[in-house]
C-alpha cells in the first residue's frame, strides 16, 4: 500500500487495512514495515564543520570573557585566535569595552596585508552593525555564530574556558 500511495502515512494505511480488510494493525506496526525514504542525497551547501576545515587558514575568531579581580573589579578580556594554527593572535583587557575599542584591537592584531578572509564572532551586543561594517572595511567577511551555540566558535570558547586562569594572576 505504501508503494502504491506514496503520500499515505502509517495512520492512513492502518485505517485502510481496518476498513477494507478488517485487519486491526497499530500505526506503529505499519511504520515498522514501511519503506523508508533514502536521504535527499548530498547537500548542496557545506556544513559548518566542513567549512571550518576547508577554510581554516582564512579564519580568525574573536570573543570576550569576563574576569573578576581580587578587588571585585569586572574586567573584559578580548581574544583573537587564528583557526589554522590555533594560535592566539592578540588579547587585551578593558573595564569598558566599546565598539571603537574593539575595532582598534582588530586593527592592531590583523596586519593590512593579512591572508584572512573571515572573522567569526558571536552575537554579543557589542558587535554592532556599524562594527561589522568597519570589519568589512578591513577586508574580512563577518560570520556570526547562531544564538546559544558555543560550539560554532569552539576555539575561542575553549581558550577562554581554560586560558583565563593563566591570565588573571597578572592583574
Amino acid at each position: 500500500m505504501s508503494r502504491d500511495n506514496s503520500l499515505w502515512g502509517e495512520e492512513r494505511i492502518a485505517n485502510e487495512l481496518l476498513v477494507k480488510l478488517g485487519i486491526r494493525v497499530s500505526p506503529r506496526t505499519v511504520r515498522k514495515y514501511m519503506r523508508r525514504n533514502p536521504g535527499r542525497g548530498p547537500r548542496s551547501d557545506q556544513r559548518w564543520r566542513t567549512f571550518l576545515r576547508n577554510h581554516a587558514a582564512d579564519i580568525v575568531a574573536c570573543d570576550f570573557c569576563v574576569a573578576v579581580t581580587a578587588r571585585f573589579r569586572v574586567l573584559y578580556i578580548f581574544v583573537i585566535i587564528e583557526h589554522a594554527l590555533r594560535r592566539l593572535l592578540h588579547w587585551n583587557v578593558t573595564s569598558n569595552p566599546t565598539a571603537a575599542w574593539m575595532l582598534q584591537q582588530l586593527r592592531e592584531a590583523i596586519a593590512s596585508d593579512h591572508p584572512y578572509r573571515f572573522l567569526v564572532h558571536d552575537r554579543d551586543s557589542i558587535f554592532t552593525q556599524a562594527l561589522d561594517t568597519s570589519i568589512a572595511n578591513l577586508r574580512l567577511r563577518v560570520l556570526k555564530t547562531p544564538h546559544r551555540s558555543p560550539k560554532a566558535n569552539s576555539l575561542c570558547e575553549r581558550l577562554i574556558g581554560s586560558g583565563v586562569g593563566c591570565i588573571l594572576p597578572f592583574f
